[in-house]
C-alpha cells in the first residue's frame, strides 16, 4: 500500500470539510449550486464563459438539476457522488461517445469491448465486467432515459440528441437495483418543445471521417407533439487488414429516434420513444505484441494495422427498442410514473485472438438479446419529507454461440484442429420493490433511508461440444462434432435486501456535508463457457453427477458495502464549486471469471479451453475524488471575455484480502484490479470572448483539456508487455456560436499529442517465458485507443 498519496489525499479531504467553518460571510446568500454545475447554454466539463458584455464581472455559475434519486434536485443538495454533462457541453468539447467520460470523471473506466465499436465495457471504482458473454452481469448499469440495459452490447451510445449524462460513483443498489454495485451512467435525451424546431449538423474530419445528423420537432395541436433524430457516424480504420485490404477500427453507425408526447391535461404526460442503431463497422482486430513462434510473423509497425485471417460471421450490431412513460401528478405532494420498455439486439463479430492468417486461436460470435421491463414509481414531495417508492419487473434473455478454433502443427500447420463449440442461453426473471425517502430533521440537517428487495432467477442452457475441422456448421463450416462436453440446463433463485442511509448537514446554504452507508449486488449466474467434463468428482464416486456439475458452473452474486464521507460547495458568491467524496468498499463474494487452456489428449499442449467462474476473492478499495470549477474572471481584459477553470482528480487504493485463482492458489497479495488506474485527474480551460463571424455577432471559446491516467492492469494478474503505463492526453476545441444561438462552428482535436495506449487485450502466454498457454502461436494481443483526429463541424438551427 502506498500511504503517501493516501496520506495526502486525506489530508485534502479533512481540510475541505472543515471549510465551511471559515468561509466568507458573503457565501450565506449564495443559491444552491452543484459542483459540477454550469451556467445556462455553458459547458461544466470545458469550462464555459459564455458572459453577457452588459453583465457584472463576477458571473456566477448556475443551477444544474440532475435525477439521480430519482426526483429532480440541485446537484449540491443530493449526497451522492455524481457528475453531470448536458449534451451540449459535450458537444463543445468534441466528445463522440460516452467513453470520452474517461477523460472527465475521477475513478472511471469505460471502453468499447475487445473486438467491437459499441459494446461497452464499464468500471467504476475499481468495479465492473469487461465479457459480453451471455450470463455474466455487468458492474456498472446503463440506462437510457430510466430504462436499464440488461446486455452491454450496443451501450457504447454516440452523444446526439441528449439532454444530460448523469455519471453516478458507488453502489446504487437501493433505486437502481442489480447490477449497479460500482455505479450508474444515466443517458438522458432531450424531450420535445412547445415550439416547431429543427436542426442539422454535419462534420468532416481525418480518417475520412463524415458525421451528419438532422433533428426536428412540432406540435400537432395544443397537447401532441411528434419529433425524430437520425444520425449517421462513418470513419475509415486507423488501420489496414494488410492481407485483405479490410479496414481496421473504421466506423460504419447509422442511428434514430422517433419520439411522441402527449399532454391532455396540465396533470398528464404520456412519451413514446423508439430508437434504432445500426452498427456495420468491421470486426476490430488487435495488434500482436509478439512475434509468432510457427508462423514466424514478426510484429508489425502500425499497432492499428492485422493480418488477422478470421472473416466469420460478418461484423455487425443491430440495436432496437421502443419504452412508454406515463407521468400523472396526482396533486402537489404526489406523482405517479410508469416506465414500460421493450429491447432486442443482435450481435455478431470475428474475434481473431492470435491476429494471424493461420488458425490459431479464432473465436467467431453470434449474440442474441431481448428484455421487457416494467417499472412504477409513486413520488413524495413535501417540504419536509421526499422520496420514492416503486415496483420494478425484468424478462429477460441472453443467447450466445461461439466456437474456439485451435490450430494443429508440423504440415497441418494452416489446417484447423479442434473447435470447443459453446452455446449458451440464459434467461433472467428478477423483480424487486423499494423505496427511499428523505426526511428534514431540522432546517439544516436531513436523514435519508432506503432499501430494496430483490428475487432473481437464472434460468441456463449450456451445450459445449468438440468438433474437428474448423468452423462449426452454425457459422457455415463443416466441422464434424466428435464429442459433447456439456449439456446442460438448470436454474437458481437468488434474493437479496439492499439498504441505504445517510445523513446531510447544510451549515450554510451553499455547504452540504455527508455521510452515507449503501450496499448492492451483481446478480449470480452460470458460466457459459464452463465445461461439465471439467467438474470435479466432489464425492469420489467417480461419477460427475448433475449437481456436480451444477455446482461447478454456478456462481453466487457479488456484494459491495459502502461507506462514504463527501462535502459539496459553492464558493465566492457562486463564481466556483467543488465536490469532495471520501469512500471506503468492502467487496466480498467476488465473482473472478476465468479462462485456462485444457490438454485434452495428454501431450502435453494445451489444445481446448475452458471458462472458469469463481466467487473466489475478497477486498477493500478506498479513496477519494475531487472536483471543481471556478470562474477566474469575468472580463479579463475589459472585452467582455472570461476564463473558467475546471478539473477533477480521482484517487484509488484497492487491494484483495483474498483470491483464488483457478488452480486453488490464494494469490492475493499479486492479483491486481483490472481497468483501476490508482490517479486518474483532468484540467480543463475554457477562454471566451465576443467576436463577430460573416457579420454576425457570437462568442468564440477556446476550450484545451489535459487528462491523465496513472498505470493501469488488464487483468487480474499482471501481464508485463499488455498492461498499459501512466500517460496524458491532450485535447482542444475552438468554438463559436451565434448570439441567436443559430449557429455554431466548431474545429475539435482529439490525442494531439498522437499517444498510443493500450486499452484491453487477450493474454495466452506465460508472463515470465513468453511461452503460449492457449494455442502454439503465443497470443498476446493488445487494443489500443484513438490516435490523433481532429474534426470541423456545422450546425444550424431553424
Amino acid at each position: 500500500m502506498q500511504t503517501k498519496p493516501l496520506t495526502i489525499a486525506v489530508s485534502i479531504t479533512l481540510l475541505t470539510l472543515a471549510a465551511p467553518a471559515f468561509a466568507d460571510q458573503a457565501d450565506e446568500d449564495t443559491s444552491s449550486t452543484g459542483p459540477a454545475t454550469t451556467r445556462v447554454a455553458a459547458s461544466a466539463a470545458a469550462g464555459t464563459a459564455a458572459t453577457d458584455p452588459e453583465a457584472d464581472a463576477a458571473t456566477t455559475l448556475s443551477e444544474i438539476t440532475v435525477t439521480a434519486r430519482r426526483r429532480e434536485e440541485a446537484l449540491l443538495d443530493v449526497p451522492v457522488s455524481i457528475s453531470s454533462f448536458s449534451g451540449d457541453q459535450m458537444e463543445r468539447i468534441g466528445a463522440g461517445d460516452i467513453t470520452d467520460l474517461n477523460q472527465l470523471v475521477p475513478n472511471v473506466t469505460l471502453e468499447a469491448t475487445r473486438g467491437t465499436n459499441t459494446t461497452l465495457s464499464a468500471f467504476i471504482r475499481g468495479v465492473g465486467q469487461q465479457d459480453p458473454v451471455a450470463g455474466f452481469e455487468q458492474g456498472v448499469g446503463v440506462y437510457i432515459d430510466d430504462v436499464y440495459l440488461n446486455r452491454p452490447h450496443g451501450a457504447v451510445v454516440d452523444i446526439y440528441d441528449v439532454e444530460r449524462i448523469e455519471v453516478l460513483r458507488g453502489p446504487q443498489g437501493t433505486l437502481y437495483g442489480r447490477n449497479t454495485i460500482g455505479g450508474a451512467i444515466k443517458y438522458v435525451t432531450r424531450r420535445l418543445g412547445s415550439e416547431p424546431e429543427a436542426e442539422v449538423t454535419a462534420a468532416l474530419g481525418k480518417y475520412s471521417q463524415t458525421e451528419l445528423s438532422g433533428k426536428f420537432s412540432v406540435p400537432l395541436g395544443e397537447t401532441l407533439r411528434v419529433g425524430a433524430t437520425v444520425a449517421s457516424f462513418q470513419r475509415d480504420g486507423f488501420g489496414k487488414n494488410i492481407v485483405s485490404g479490410r479496414d481496421n477500427y473504421d466506423k460504419d453507425v447509422n442511428a434514430a429516434r422517433l419520439s411522441m408526447e402527449w399532454t391532455p391535461s396540465a396533470d398528464v404526460f404520456v412519451r413514446i420513444a423508439a430508437d434504432w442503431t445500426e452498427d456495420d463497422s468491421n470486426s476490430r482486430q488487435g495488434h500482436r505484441l509478439l512475434p509468432s513462434l510457427l508462423s514466424l510473423e514478426p510484429v508489425l509497425d502500425n499497432v492499428f494495422d492485422t493480418q488477422a485471417g478470421l472473416d466469420t460471421p460478418d461484423a455487425t450490431q443491430r440495436n432496437r427498442g421502443i419504452a412508454g412513460t406515463l407521468e400523472w401528478y396526482l396533486n402537489d405532494a404526489w406523482t405517479f410514473k410508469s416506465i414500460t420498455a421493450l429491447r432486442k439486439n443482435n450481435a455478431a463479430w470475428a474475434n481473431d485472438f492470435d491476429g494471424l492468417q493461420s488458425v490459431d486461436v479464432d473465436v467467431p460470435v453470434v449474440y442474441k438479446d431481448d428484455q421487457f421491463s416494467q417499472e412504477l414509481q409513486l413520488l413524495l414531495d413535501t417540504d419536509r419529507v421526499s422520496g420514492v417508492a416503486g415496483f420494478y419487473y425484468l424478462d429477460a434473455n441472453a443467447f450466445n454461440d461461439f466456437d474456439v478454433i485451435l490450430g494443429t502443427t508440423g504440415a497441418l500447420l494452416n489446417l484447423p484442429g479442434l473447435n470447443a463449440n459453446t452455446v449458451g442461453e440464459v434467461g433472467t426473471e428478477t423483480w424487486s420493490l423499494f423505496g427511499d425517502v428523505s426526511i428534514q430533521l431540522t432546517d439544516s440537517v436531513e436523514l435519508s433511508l432506503g432499501g430494496r428487495y430483490t428475487e432473481d432467477q437464472r434460468d441456463a442452457f449450456i451445450f459445449r461440444r468438440t468438433f474437428v475441422g474448423g468452423l462449426s456448421p452454425f457459422f457455415g463450416g463443416n466441422a464434424v462434432a466428435i464429442a459433447t462436453a456439456t449439456n446442460f440446463r438448470g436454474n437458481k433463485t437468488f434474493t437479496d435486501f439492499t439498504p441505504k442511509a445517510g445523513l446531510a448537514w447544510k451549515p450554510k446554504d451553499n455547504h452540504n456535508l455527508y455521510f452515507s452507508f449503501s450496499q448492492g449486488f451483481k446478480g449470480g449466474g452460470f458460466d457459459p463457457r464452463g465445461s461439465g467434463a471439467a467438474a470435479p468428482d466432489l464425492n469420489g464416486d467417480g461419477v460427475k453427477d448433475a449437481g456436480e456439475i451444477k455446482e461447478f458452473l454456478q456462481f453466487e452474486p457479488e456484494q459491495v458495502t459502502a461507506y462514504e464521507l463527501g462535502h459539496k460547495a459553492t464558493w465566492a458568491d457562486g463564481r466556483a464549486s467543488t465536490a469532495l467524496a471520501l469512500f471506503w468498499n468492502d467487496y466480498t463474494d467476488i465473482q473472478v471469471p476465468g479462462s485456462v487452456g485444457v490438454d485434452t489428449n495428454g501431450d502435453g499442449i494445451n489444445d481446448s479451453f475452458v471458462g472458469v467462474t469463481t466467487n473466489a476473492a475478497e477486498a477493500r478499495i478506498r479513496g477519494v475524488e475531487l472536483e471543481g470549477q471556478a470562474e477566474m474572471s469575468g472580463d479579463l481584459s475589459g472585452r467582455a471575455d472570461s476564463l473558467t477553470l475546471s478539473g477533477t482528480i480521482g484517487y484509488i487504493d484497492a487491494q484483495f484480502d483474498r483470491f483464488i485463482n483457478a488452480f486453488g492458489v490464494d494469490i492475493a497479495n499479486t492479483a491486481t484490479f483490472q481497468n483501476t488506474p490508482e490517479w486518474t485527474g483532468n484540467i480543463g480551460l475554457d477562454y471566451s470572448v465576443p467576436a463577430r463571424l460573416f457579420g454576425h455577432g457570437g462568442t468564440l471559446s477556446f476550450l484545451p483539456r489535459a487528462s491523465y491516467r496513472s498505470s493501469t492492469n488488464q487483468f487480474e494478474t499482471d501481464s508485463l508487455l499488455l498492461d498499459q503505463g501512466g500517460y496524458t492526453l491532450f485535447d482542444a476545441s475552438l468554438v463559436w456560436n451565434s448570439d441567436d444561438n443559430r449557429w455554431t462552428l466548431g474545429l475539435h482535436g482529439r490525442n494531439l499529442g498522437d499517444k498510443r495506449y493500450i486499452t484491453s487485450g487477450w493474454d495466452f502466454v506465460n508472463d515470465a517465458t513468453l511461452a503460449p498457454t492457449l494455442g502454439r502461436e503465443r497470443t498476446l494481443t493488445a487494443f489500443y485507443g484513438d490516435p490523433v483526429s481532429y474534426r470541423a463541424e456545422v450546425t444550424y438551427r431553424f
